[in-house]
Formats: C-alpha cells, sequence, structure tokens
C-alpha cells in the first residue's frame, strides 16, 4: 500500500500472517465442497470447517459449535437476527449509535409492523443502563446494539443492558463489528442470544464471510432468511431443522473459512488483551498530539477506557472531505470520511450532517506511523488558519 493505512474500522490491513497463504492453499490443493461428497479434499474442507467454528467458540466464550453459524459478513448476520426473530406488532430497543446494518432491516421491518425506540445517548455517545429499563414494553423482544462505536469508538455498557434483559426475558442481540478482536467478548457473561461479527475488521480475515453465533432457545426460533441446498436431508423439499444447516443454505465461503482460520489461529497466539493494549497506546499516542488544536474536535469519550482505538476528528473551520482529501494526497494518509453508515451516531455527536474524518488504529500500525499523522492534522488545521 502507497499511504499510511488508518482505516481499520472499515477493514484490517495488513491481514494476519498467512492468511493469504491459506486461502491459496485451499483454491491451489483442496477445491472441494463440504458436505456433499466423502473424498478426502472435501472431508479435508469439511474438517477446517469444523476446526474454525470450534476456533469461533473459543474465542467468545461459547459452548456450542454447531451455533457458530458462518454467514456472508456482519450485515447479513444482522438481518438473519433481526428479520429472521421480529414480527409484526413486536417492538425493538437500540441505541441511538447504531451503524446502518442494525438501522436499515429495522426500517425495513417498521414497514411490517415492528415498532422500535432508541436509548438516547449523550453526546460522548454513552449512555447510562438504566436508560434502558423505561423503554421496555409488554411486546418488546429483543434489545440489539454494537458493542463499541464505528464513529466514536465508544464501549456501550452491554454486560449491565444482558442483566436487564436476562430479568425482563428478552432477547438480546449483540453487534460486535468493532469489538470482535478488539475486546473481550464473551457470549455467556454478556448475557447474549446472538453474536455477530464480521471477519475483515478486527478478526484480521478476509472479506465476504463472517459468524453469528446463536442460542440454542433464540435459534430454535429464527426463520432462515436463505434456504435452499445444504448437502443434508436431501430427501425433502422443506429446509432442514438441523444446525448449523438451517441458515448454511447454498456453498460457504470456503476461501474465506480457511482465511478467517488462520487469522483466530494467529488472534489466540498473540491474545486479544495483548492486541488492545497495543492498539490503545496507538490511539493515547495520537489524541495526545493533536489534543491542542482548537480548531479540530475529537468526537466520542474524553477516557480511553471507554473507547476502542478509533478516533474521529471534526475539522471545524472547513470541509471535512477537503480535509481528508488534503491527508490523502499531500500526506499518504489514508483515512475515512463522512457519516461512515451511521447517520444516527452523527446526529447523536452533533457532527451530522458535516460528518468527521476517522482514524482507526490496527494490530499492525507504529508509533512512527501515528506520529506521521499527527504531522499530517497539525499541518492540515495549519493551513486553515
Amino acid at each position: 500500500m502507497r499511504g499510511i493505512y488508518f482505516d481499520n474500522a472499515a477493514s484490517s490491513y495488513p491481514k494476519a500472517p498467512g492468511v493469504g497463504e491459506a486461502m491459496a492453499n485451499y483454491i491451489d490443493s483442496v477445491g472441494a465442497n463440504i458436505s456433499r461428497a466423502s473424498y478426502w479434499e472435501a472431508t479435508e474442507a469439511g474438517l477446517e470447517t469444523l476446526r474454525l467454528r470450534e476456533k469461533l467458540c473459543a474465542l467468545f466464550g461459547f459452548s456450542h459449535p454447531e451455533l457458530a453459524v458462518l454467514t456472508p459478513g456482519m450485515t447479513f448476520g444482522l438481518n438473519q437476527a433481526l428479520k429472521g426473530y421480529l414480527k409484526p406488532g413486536d417492538h425493538a430497543i437500540v441505541s441511538s449509535m447504531e451503524h446502518n446494518a442494525m438501522m436499515r432491516p429495522l426500517s425495513q421491518l417498521c414497514a411490517q409492523g415492528v415498532a422500535f425506540d432508541r436509548i438516547p445517548c449523550d453526546g460522548e455517545g454513552l449512555f447510562d443502563p438504566c436508560d434502558v429499563r423505561p423503554l421496555i414494553r409488554p411486546n418488546t423482544r429483543v434489545v440489539a446494539m454494537l458493542h463499541a462505536s464505528n464513529v466514536s469508538g465508544g464501549i456501550l455498557p452491554v454486560e449491565e443492558v444482558g442483566k436487564i434483559c436476562r430479568e425482563r426475558g428478552i432477547a438480546f442481540v449483540l453487534d460486535a463489528a468493532q469489538s470482535a478482536g478488539h475486546l473481550g467478548v464473551d457470549f455467556e457473561k454478556l448475557g447474549l442470544s446472538a453474536l455477530c461479527a464480521p471477519g475483515h475488521k478486527g478478526l484480521l480475515g478476509p472479506q465476504g464471510i463472517g459468524a453469528m453465533l446463536l442460542k440454542p432457545e433464540f435459534a430454535k426460533q429464527l426463520e432462515p432468511l436463505v434456504a435452499g441446498g445444504t448437502g443434508s436431508r436431501s430427501d425433502s423439499e422443506d429446509q432442514p431443522g438441523l444446525f448449523p444447516d438451517r441458515f448454511e443454505s447454498g456453498t460457504l465461503n470456503l476461501p474465506g473459512i480457511y482465511g478467517l482460520s488462520r487469522a483466530i489461529d494467529y488472534i489466540a497466539q498473540m491474545g486479544v488483551g495483548r492486541i488492545h493494549e497495543r492498539e490503545m497506546r496507538l490511539c493515547r499516542r495520537f489524541l495526545e498530539g493533536v489534543s491542542d488544536l482548537k480548531d479540530v474536535r475529537v468526537l466520542g469519550p474524553k477516557g480511553l477506557e471507554k473507547r476502542v482505538a478509533v478516533a474521529a476528528l471534526d475539522f471545524t473551520k472547513g470541509d471535512n472531505a477537503i480535509a481528508a482529501s488534503e491527508l490523502e494526497r499531500s500526506y499518504g494518509i489514508y483515512t475515512r470520511c463522512g457519516l461512515h453508515c451511521a447517520p444516527s451516531a452523527h446526529k447523536t455527536l452533533g457532527s451530522f450532517p458535516q460528518g468527521a474524518v476517522r482514524f482507526s488504529f490496527g494490530a499492525f500500525n507504529t508509533e512512527e506511523q501515528v506520529d506521521e499523522a499527527v504531522r499530517a492534522v497539525r499541518a492540515v488545521s495549519d493551513s486553515r488558519k
């Protein structure tokens, strides 16, 4: 890559060591589908798929490999969890910081008779868990929210929300797009019904694959969005009820499975805590470097303990898109500018409609790169005075 990459919240780069090699090995040396035959290559691909399910269970404190469902990505998982569960007349609760991967499915469901309320977050993008209780109605069936914001980096109080959901018998769906691989995420401890995660962000794997972990009781109530061939129960034209087949119609992304499996090996070897510590050290260095700039507003929580390694800047004396373009063209700094598919979050943070320039730090960024970014931000800020 020609520039310095600070867009890891969109997709991690570079990937974990060996990811490309593992994917090429499948394509060049295995090549077979799973659940359709018993020759060596098909068996090997099936075993690697099972190994990935078991690795996901170990990573997320989950004990049902058959319910570690492999998806085309994070967005598909949330659509399956929401649209497969909610029915006309049901009510859902979300936060005001949600990504459109959550909000657009809910918007579609609203047209079918589902209602929802947003938990109001403060100017830092956080909320008090007690604010959830007044929103619960007799027909509230699910609380669904992100773990950490892709705009502010703010970490929401999901453990406390999980306790409320358990007390009230309400399903709890977690969007772990910005926490999987960055924070410890324990399915049982958080009291989850479903956890959705992408393979290509903090898990350091390829695009086009994700995971949806389902509590058994929740899985039994989900209607699959996609039906078709699974390699099982081929005598019937009805969708099979066994897991994970019920939610995995068609051919899985096997190159992606091999790549993600290798990436999770790397995360297990390094440790999520160690990766998080390194990323937050870089984030702290960046925020300290730009903290005195009067014409640059940092969105999100002031305390580092309340965020992941995402820092969004609002250049208050000019157009943020122009600032991002200058960072790229003049200094080789790659960021993400705009509304980040999260208009509700930007409205909450007071950065709508102008958006922000987002820096998101990853496992392979360096302190030298962060220092380059700080110098570039300062230069862009100075040029506007």
